[in-house]
């Protein structure tokens, strides 16, 4: 997988899997333009960086990028679990405006760059609970939900301008985001039982897959969501 000077944007990059991703790239010679609410601890060197809020139109961003872009990702993501009846119409928005809008926004300003390159790929982040039900997830199902239906129509509408638009919809995966679920060993015991290959996933699982979909290996996918998730999604095993 040849990465060596292209221009990846990384939105969300702060995120854990954002890190994993953004370091694997960058140690493969790629030129990486991340967009966070702050830098990452452990980033590499020559990481170009704007601070932003993603919920937000970011006026900055085209003195920030390149002529061209062969990759944008969208890493950021919220978790706001609860029963449908404590969550206001305020829970809905705000994940919408993270998960979807932000989204929207990003690829807006980025594809005139995307469609420079004349072959670029771009993956989102989704969820299992997009397309499995699961009690407590209405909110970032609904987001997600819409996340996944836009990824697909913009691949249709980008595929004859040698774009590929895919999503990486992960299970529970051990980032600070998703702390809370996985605070106790009895919890992170739970956790991996509930998954059939029998654990959650590291951020390391989902970078590596959206590494391939960005990579010419995934030259012939697009409009596809790929489920990450041990199995979580789709399989039983009893």
């Amino acid at each position: 997988m040849s990465f060596e000077n292209k221009n990846y944007l990384i939105a969300g990059a702060a995120s854990a899997i954002g890190t994993h991703l953004l370091t694997s790239l960058a140690a493969e010679g790629a030129n990486i333009y991340a967009i966070s609410r702050k830098a990452g601890d452990n980033w590499p060197s020559g990481v170009k960086y704007l601070e932003a809020d993603l919920t937000k139109n970011i006026d900055e961003l085209a003195s920030f990028l390149p002529q061209q872009l062969h990759g944008l990702i969208y890493c950021a993501g919220s978790i706001n679990l609860k029963p449908f009846s404590r969550l206001s119409d305020d829970d809905f928005i705000n994940d919408y405006q993270i998960n979807t809008l932000g989204a929207i926004r990003i690829t807006r300003q980025a594809l005139p760059l995307l469609k420079a390159s004349g072959n670029a790929s771009v993956v989102y982040i989704s969820s299992v609970a997009a397309k499995t039900g699961m009690p407590y997830h209405t909110s970032v199902s609904a987001a997600k939900g819409a996340l996944e239906g836009f990824a697909l129509a913009l691949a249709a509408e980008t595929a004859g301008q040698h774009i590929r638009v895919n999503v990486v919809a992960p299970s529970l995966t051990n980032t600070p985001l998703a702390a809370n679920l996985l605070s106790t060993d009895e919890k992170k015991e739970a956790s991996a039982k509930r998954h059939p290959l029998g654990r959650y996933g590291q951020p390391q699982d989902i970078s590596s897959a959206i590494e391939f979909l960005l990579s010419d290996n995934a030259g012939w996918i697009t409009g596809q969501v790929i489920a990450v998730d041990g199995g979580m999604g789709n399989i039983k095993t009893f």
